[in-house]
């Protein structure tokens, strides 16, 4: 999410609407993901963990999408995070996002 990448709906409205609340999203955005001490790479694999863990599938794909197109994340390190998700959340957010998983690759694939 690095850059002016939003997922949340109606940040982009902000923009136009209200450019200061904007700009303090924009600020916020890259200040988390600066890369201080964690690499940009494992900063968006945690962020495949959460989103996983909250069982939300919109997130959890926007963020396997965004790993494998920007930064060459592999299914198998996405798997390995999953892992900890079946750990931590149980079987049911590791199987919704499995799932997800297997079909944002199977829609590349398909490119």
């Amino acid at each position: 999410m690095k850059g002016e990448i939003f997922y949340g709906k109606g940040i982009r409205e902000l923009e136009d609407e209200h450019p200061d609340l904007y700009d303090l999203v924009k600020n916020i955005n890259e200040t988390v993901w600066s890369g201080n001490v964690l690499d940009y790479k494992t900063q968006k694999l945690i962020a495949i963990g959460i989103t996983a863990s909250r069982a939300d599938p919109r997130a959890t794909k926007k963020q396997i999408q965004s790993a494998i197109n920007e930064l060459d994340i592999t299914k198998e390190e996405i798997v390995d995070v999953l892992r900890v998700v079946l750990l931590t959340s149980g079987m049911p957010a590791f199987s919704k996002s499995l799932q997800i998983l297997n079909s944002v690759i199977s829609t590349m694939d398909e490119e």
